[in-house]
C-alpha cells in the first residue's frame, strides 16, 4: 500500500529463471550420504514436507537427486530449493545449480507442498535407497498408473469449515485513506456502495513497541472543510448500518509497527482491541510492509480474537513476495492463523515477473496469467479458497506497476472459479469459493471515475 506524498517505488523481484530442460541426470551414486524425510505440518488437504540430504561420507557428494512414490491422488504444488521431474505418482527433485555440493559432514534440505494424504514411500537418493543402502539392481515399479491429463473441476472440500464471519461469499474490499494526497478526499460514509470491506489506511505505530494508535488526519480533516473523530465514528456505524464492515489497518509502506516478541505481542493485541471499542472497527488488516514476525503476530492475533469473540474480521495484504514461500512471513502466519483468518488480500502489483505455483516460468505482472498463477500458490499450499482475495491498484496513480484494467480482474475471478478466461496458463483446478478482490483504493478508484467497484463488485455478485 502507498503513504501520502510519497513517490510510489515499486518492489521490482527480478528472477531469473532458465526454461526449458530443468531436468539434471542423475549423479553417479556416492557412499554416505542420507536422504531424511520430515513432514513439517499436516492441515488435513496437505501437508507440507521438507527432505534433508545429508553428507555422511569422507569426499564431497556433487549432485543429488531424490525420488519417491506420493498415494494416487496425492500431488505436489509449490517447491522450492529443488528442481522437480514428476511422472505419474513418481517425483524426482534434482539439485539446483547452488546446491548440488555437499562437503562431509553436511546437508542441505528442500521443501515441497503436498496436496492430498500420506507421505512418501520408496525413498530413493542419488538411485540408493534413502537410508544408504546400495542402490538396487532394477528399479521398483511405479504404485500406481499415472494420472489423467484432465484436471478436477473444483477444489475437494476442506476439512475445516469456513468461518461464520457474517460476510457475501464475495467480497470487493477497498482501502480508504486517511489522509490527504493526489487522490480525492472522502468522508468514510461517501465509500461507494460496492465496497462490502473497507480497511481504513492506517493505523500508527507509538513509542511503545507493538502498540498502535489512531485519529482522524488533521490534514484529511482540513481537506474536507472539517472532518472529526466523532464524525468518523458516525460514519463507521453509518457503514456498519448498511451491512458493511469497517476495519482497521495497520502499517503500510512506510508504518512502523513491530511486534517482535511477546510483550510487543500483548501491546498490539490490547491497543487494537481498544480502538475497536472506541471507533466500532469490525476487525484488523495487516499491511507490513517492512518485516513480520510471524510467530509474535500468530501470539498477538489470538490474544485479540480472545478479546473480541469469533465475530473479528482478520485480513492481510502482504506483498507477493511475501505469499511465495509457506515457511516464511505472511504465508507462514496466514497458515498458523488458518482457523480464525478470514482473508489474505495479496498485493498482485509492483512486483515485476515472478514465478507461479507451476514453478517453470516467470510470469509478467499486470496479466491474468501473473495475478491467477501467483494466486494458484496460496491456493494448492493450503488456504481454502474463502480466504484467498486478489488484490489490484484502481487505475493510474494508485501503483507503480501491475495496474490492470477491471476487466483483467474479472478475467482472474473467471478463470480461478470457472476455470474460463484463463490466459495461457491454465490453474489446475477450479476454486468457487474464491473470496474476492481487493483495491488500492477507494479514493484512486473514486479519482479514477469508480471503474474498478463499478466494474469488479457486479461481477463478484455472478460467481459462482
Amino acid at each position: 500500500m502507498k503513504r501520502p506524498n510519497s513517490l510510489i517505488l515499486p518492489l521490482v523481484t527480478i528472477l531469473t529463471v532458465t526454461l526449458g530442460a530443468a531436468w539434471l541426470a542423475r549423479p553417479a551414486y556416492a557412499a554416505g550420504p542420507t536422504a531424511t524425510f520430515a513432514k513439517i505440518s499436516d492441515w488435513g488437504t496437505g501437508w507440507e514436507g521438507r527432505y534433508t540430504i545429508a553428507n555422511g561420507g569422507s569426499s564431497s557428494v556433487t549432485g543429488w537427486s531424490v525420488a519417491f512414490d506420493l498415494p494416487a491422488g496425492t500431488t505436489v504444488g509449490t517447491y522450492w530449493e529443488a528442481l522437480l521431474h514428476s511422472s505419474g505418482q513418481r517425483f524426482t527433485f534434482s539439485n539446483q545449480s547452488w546446491n548440488g555440493t555437499i562437503a562431509p559432514g553436511a546437508s542441505v534440505s528442500f521443501g515441497f507442498i503436498s496436496n492430498g494424504p500420506g507421505s512418501p514411500t520408496n525413498c530413493q537418493l542419488n538411485g540408493a535407497e534413502c537410508g544408504g543402502a546400495p542402490p538396487p539392481t532394477t528399479p521398483p515399479p511405479p504404485t500406481t498408473a499415472p494420472p489423467t491429463t484432465s484436471p478436477p473441476t473444483t477444489t475437494p472440500p476442506p476439512t475445516t469449515p469456513p468461518p461464520a464471519d457474517d460476510l457475501p461469499a464475495h467480497i470487493l474490499t477497498g482501502y480508504w485513506h486517511n489522509f490527504d494526497n493526489p487522490a480525492v478526499e472522502l468522508r468514510l460514509r461517501d465509500v461507494p456502495a460496492e465496497y462490502d470491506v473497507v480497511a481504513v489506511a492506517f493505523a500508527e505505530a507509538t513509542a511503545t513497541p507493538g502498540e498502535v494508535t489512531f485519529a482522524v488526519d488533521p490534514g484529511l480533516a482540513a481537506a474536507l472543510g472539517g472532518y472529526t473523530d466523532a464524525d468518523f465514528t458516525a460514519d463507521v456505524q453509518t457503514l456498519k448500518g448498511q451491512g458493511r464492515k469497517v476495519i482497521v489497518s495497520v502499517g503500510g509502506e512506510t508504518g512502523r509497527v513491530t511486534v517482535n516478541d511477546a510483550t510487543s505481542a500483548v501491546a498490539f493485541a490490547d491497543s487494537v482491541y481498544a480502538l475497536i471499542q472506541q471507533y466500532g472497527f469490525d476487525g484488523v488488516d495487516i499491511d507490513l510492509e517492512n518485516g513480520l514476525n510471524p510467530t509474535y503476530m500468530t501470539q498477538a492475533l489470538r490474544s485479540l480474537r480472545a478479546q473480541v469473540g469469533a465475530g473479528l474480521i482478520i485480513a492481510m495484504a502482504p506483498q507477493t513476495i511475501d505469499m511465495q514461500n509457506p515457511t516464511t512471513s505472511y504465508f507462514k502466519l496466514a497458515l498458523d492463523i488458518q482457523d480464525i483468518l478470514t482473508v489474505v488480500n495479496t498485493q498482485f502489483y509492483n512486483s515485476g515477473a515472478m514465478l507461479g505455483c507451476d514453478q517453470q516460468f516467470a510470469y509478467s505482472q499486470g496479466t491474468v496469467n501473473f495475478i491467477v498463477a501467483l494466486a494458484c500458490i496460496q491456493l494448492e499450499a493450503g488456504l481454502r479458497p474463502d480466504q484467498v482475495g486478489l488484490g489490484l491498484p484502481a487505475g493510474p496513480g494508485a501503483a507503480g506497476g501491475g495496474i490492470v484494467a477491471p476487466s483483467v480482474v474479472n478475467a482472474a475471478l473467471d478463470c480461478l472459479t470457472r476455470g474460463t478466461s484463463c490466459g495461457s496458463f491454465q490453474p489446475p483446478r477450479t476454486y468457487p469459493g474464491l473470496r474476492g478482490a481487493m483495491t488500492w483504493s477507494v479514493n484512486w478508484d473514486v479519482t479514477n471515475g469508480n471503474s474498478f467497484a463499478q466494474t469488479v463488485g457486479p461481477h463478484l455478485d455472478t460467481l459462482p
